[in-house]
């Protein structure tokens, strides 16, 4: 049975990936010349190659220990994008006011961590655990004022914010995938030396 296991590809592979965002739009052209312009996909889905990032036998030895334990496409896992992987933009480090995720009504004490790209706003799965920082109404709450399930991407407060107040976060996160290939094409170039020639990845929804 597949299953996501809750472990990160090791990071020298995802500093050496390529790929990014993903959306299908179903465009058909009227007798007129004009397009109508539709899509099924809700959220936008990610793609990636790692095969770029191995360089070496002991890495190639790593990627084939990886795949094997995920018994290829069968099992998830969670990847670093070397792009996106911050509540805030890459040269900045994540504070507490980052992203809104919702507004107290003093009862909701739950909230799910988001991101938001102009008026998109993308679920956030996979933090990771340790840097979520939270904040109410801009002042940010100590540690022991919540608490995060980094398998889900929640954070549950000790205590309902007011009404009206506004729940925001700013974090690290890794994005959910898989392998997106049957078998490994490795490559051997030198004595110590060898490549994949592709190792693809798919963002899996969970």
């Amino acid at each position: 049975m597949s299953a996501f296991h809750e472990v990160s590809l090791p990071l020298p592979f995802a500093l050496g990936a390529s790929g990014g965002p993903e959306r299908r739009v179903d465009i058909v052209t009227l007798g007129s010349g004009r397009e109508v312009r539709n899509t099924p996909w809700a959220m936008g889905r990610r793609r990636y190659d790692i095969g770029g990032a191995v360089r070496t036998l002991d890495e190639l030895h790593a990627l084939i220990s990886f795949f094997e334990a995920r018994r290829g496409k069968l099992h998830g896992f969670r990847f670093r994008d070397p792009f996106d992987h911050k509540s805030c933009a890459p040269s900045q480090a994540p504070a507490a006011n980052d992203q809104p995720l919702g507004v107290g009504d003093g009862a909701r004490t739950m909230f799910a961590l988001r991101k938001a790209y102009g008026d998109y706003a993308r679920t956030i799965a996979k933090p990771v655990a340790g840097s979520v920082r939270v904040a109410i109404d801009g002042a940010t709450a100590a540690l022991d004022a919540y608490s995060v399930d980094a398998v889900l991407g929640s954070v549950t407060l000790a205590a309902a914010p007011a009404e009206g107040a506004v729940v925001s976060a700013g974090f690290l996160f890794d994005t959910p995938v898989r392998f997106d290939i049957d078998r490994l094409d490795l490559s051997l170039d030198a004595f110590g030396a060898g490549r994949a020639l592709s190792v693809p990845l798919v963002e899996v929804a969970l």
